[in-house]
């Protein structure tokens, strides 16, 4: 499945306009993708966003070109204990060329950091949230045999696309904390939901301690470089009787323009690598797909 994931060839990490940006990527064929074949004359643009610019908090400061009299290095491979981030791959170690590292899935036709904070693997928690779509009387339903599922979905500010309700790994942050803290600001609860130590906030608590690992690796992500991509964990939070979520209404966030518990199937259309993931999430629960 993994493999199914990273393989040799890009598809969202090659989308011929960079987003949020008229960029135009170097057009890469399917057959150059990896870095093990030549590509003579290979010359992608180079493009760091000005949000990554101006050297926000989550951003590293720039290394290419670096500035007059700067000796700034950073940690490839290894935990950046300056900095509070792993700089560290799923995919292994990768390699550092020229002083930058390179992305491991292959050519994206574009160099920078685009709208990516950090050189090299930019860390992110995607969590999916489910439980068994039921009729009126409460049955869960079934097709061919095989129960249904549900998850709660997202709509993107930036693309319109549906999507897991995911983000970045804070610096200092572990990955529980990511995908709760992530789930919680995408998907805005009642007030008197979000008050702790209510009844709410312990079953959503106990919830997200029940997490289990779907997938971790390289994202194909549009917002992928040579020098800079998205690497993601994807947990699966399972609520089995839908007790958790009965009482609880959704409502969008701010980086969210809608919210909905939407049927898992092959008819979604889904951001970046989401399809495949929810695709493991169904097998995993033996469920219609």
């Amino acid at each position: 499945f993994a493999l199914h994931i990273q393989g040799a060839v890009h598809i969202n990490s090659r989308s011929p306009e960079y987003p949020g940006s008229k960029i135009k990527r170097f057009v890469v064929p399917d057959k150059s993708v990896s870095w093990s074949v030549p590509l003579p004359g290979y010359n992608p643009p180079q493009y760091t966003s000005p949000a990554v610019k101006s050297q926000p908090i989550w951003a590293d400061p720039p290394l290419e070109p670096q500035p007059t009299g700067s000796t700034v290095s950073l940690p490839f491979n290894a935990d950046d204990k300056e900095r509070n981030v792993s700089r560290k791959s799923f995919t292994g170690k990768y390699k550092v060329v020229g002083g930058l590292p390179r992305n491991p899935s292959g050519r994206t036709g574009l160099t920078g950091r685009g709208l990516l904070g950090r050189y090299g693997p930019n860390h992110a928690a995607d969590p999916v949230v489910t439980r068994w779509e039921r009729d009126e009387t409460g049955t869960v339903i079934k097709i061919h045999g095989k129960p249904v599922l549900q998850f709660v979905a997202i709509c993107r500010n930036d693309t319109g696309e549906w999507a897991i309700p995911g983000g970045m790994v804070d610096a200092e942050e572990n990955i529980t904390q990511t995908l709760k803290r992530e789930f919680s600001e995408e998907v805005l609860l009642d007030v008197d939901d979000q008050k702790p130590g209510t009844e709410i906030q312990t079953q959503l608590n106990k919830l997200f301690n029940s997490g289990v690992k779907v997938y971790e690796g390289y994202s194909d992500d549009h917002r992928n470089t040579d020098i800079s991509w998205i690497e993601t964990s994807v947990f699966n939070f399972h609520d089995d009787n839908g007790s958790t979520f009965d009482r609880i209404k959704l409502h969008p966030g701010e980086e969210t323009s809608g919210v909905q518990w939407k049927r898992i199937d092959q008819s979604i259309n889904l951001f970046a690598s989401h399809f495949q993931f929810l695709e493991k999430v169904a097998k995993m629960h033996n469920a219609h797909f």
